[in-house]
């Protein structure tokens, strides 16, 4: 395989940065109201700060936000755009991320792997389609109480790793290069105080996919939708033809959303949904929360009108009771600021064909930091982290993978020198 500018490599580091990463407890917490949601998320950010400087990275700094920024300065002459990779530090709050054990699982060989602090958690060969790529490979796990936090704790772990190589080999091109980690990406607030005028970035790719050789410039839009419910609280004992339960109505509510369409159970692909994700209250008063996904971003509003009724419909065989529906704009698809400027797409396709894997552009069912940057003026893609079964117990990446997604970001930063050098 050609190296087109960047030397041989036999000396990464990115498997064990990972498993230290990892150990250390960054979960979100989507009810917090401040910002960063969990200080503990600044304990991992402070840590890479401290680790840039070591390398010799003069700007690393950690602000008031708990964002994390630093510049590699250009190695060339001329003219580069100027590129930023990023990823977040947080963990999904859906499963614990608290005293992770990271274990490393040699040579894979296409077996079910049992994690051993609770044998009945099994990543099963016939379950995950994935795993037949990777025979030989070194798989890491968790030990089966806790996630593991490849999202996107692998993708912290490859931009640290290609810093490192940066700084190692002063012969591989680059223009100036800007690293952003973020917290509260998990909760849908990664980017809510990122400073895009001091980042001083041009285009930018998160470090945040899945498989190796995929890069995605595709989400969903999203909103979120609140409805919350007043019913009339009445002493039980004295209740009859008086009492209306707000818990009941939102119960009927949830229990008349469609089953066989509509819903995360009965879709994939391009289809979208309606899913409610917080039920909580008691007879005075209910809130449903839901979350309404659709590659199409005018499809949102089609089924923020079916919710509508169903709410209303439900509500209006309760006179006394009463509603309100609220609807907030979470994040738009990619794909329409990525399409106005497709260099950005077209250098990461190339960088991973130069790191010998095949190039698979996908739509991803969900949303990145690299959304909201997009639509604030910083066109982002996805590229592929390495890791799989994110957000629980079953979370697995593969340590080769792992550095094709380094040397992809130094292929990345080469790309962009290389183009401007021939221009």
């Amino acid at each position: 395989m050609h190296n087109f500018g960047i030397p041989p490599i036999t000396d990464f580091q990115v498997a064990e940065r990972f498993m230290r990463y990892v150990q250390i407890d960054t979960q979100s917490d989507p009810h917090a109201v401040s910002f960063p949601s969990t200080e503990k998320q600044k304990d991992l950010s402070r840590l890479l700060v401290s680790e840039l400087q070591q390398m010799g990275v003069k700007d690393a700094h950690l602000d008031e936000f708990g964002y994390v920024y630093a510049t590699i300065p250009s190695n060339v002459d001329g003219e580069v755009p100027v590129i930023c990779f990023c990823s977040h530090v947080d963990t999904s709050p859906d499963c614990s991320g608290k005293g992770v054990k990271p274990l490393l699982h040699a040579n894979y060989q296409g077996h079910d792997i049992v994690l051993p602090d609770d044998p009945s958690v099994v990543i099963r060969f016939a379950e995950h389609p994935d795993l037949q790529q990777q025979m030989g490979h070194d798989i890491i796990t968790a030990s089966g109480t806790t996630l593991l936090g490849a999202d996107d704790k692998a993708g912290v772990a490859e931009i640290m790793e290609a810093v490192r190589l940066w700084m190692a080999y002063p012969e591989i091109k680059h223009g100036e290069i800007k690293l952003l980690f973020t917290p509260d990406e998990e909760i849908g607030r990664g980017v809510d105080h990122v400073d895009l005028e001091k980042l001083g970035a041009q285009f930018g790719y998160t470090m945040d996919g899945e498989k190796a050789g995929t890069i995605e410039d595709e989400t969903f839009s999203a909103d979120a939708v609140q409805v919350r419910i007043q019913g009339v609280s009445v002493h039980p004992g004295f209740a009859k033809g008086k009492m209306v339960s707000a818990l009941k109505i939102a119960a009927d509510v949830v229990a008349r959303l469609p089953q066989d369409k509509l819903s995360p159970e009965s879709t994939s692909g391009k289809q979208g949904f309606i899913h409610p994700t917080e039920l909580k209250g008691g007879v005075d008063q209910a809130e449903i929360g839901f979350i309404i996904r659709d590659h199409n971003t005018a499809k949102l509003r089609e089924y923020e009108e079916v919710l509508r009724n169903i709410v209303s419909d439900v509500v209006g065989g309760y006179p006394a009771a009463t509603y309100s529906f609220e609807v907030v704009e979470q994040y738009r698809n990619m794909k329409e600021i990525l399409d106005q400027h497709p260099e950005v797409m077209a250098v990461g396709m190339e960088a991973i064909e130069r790191v010998g894997l095949t190039p698979e552009r996908r739509s991803i069912r969900g949303g990145t930091d690299g959304s909201r940057l997009s639509f604030m003026g910083l066109p982002c893609p996805n590229v592929f982290a390495g890791g799989h079964a994110f957000h629980g117990k079953l979370e697995w990446v593969s340590r080769q993978d792992m550095e094709k997604a380094v040397q992809t970001i130094l292929h990345i930063a080469y790309i962009w020198q290389e183009r401007a050098e021939q221009q």
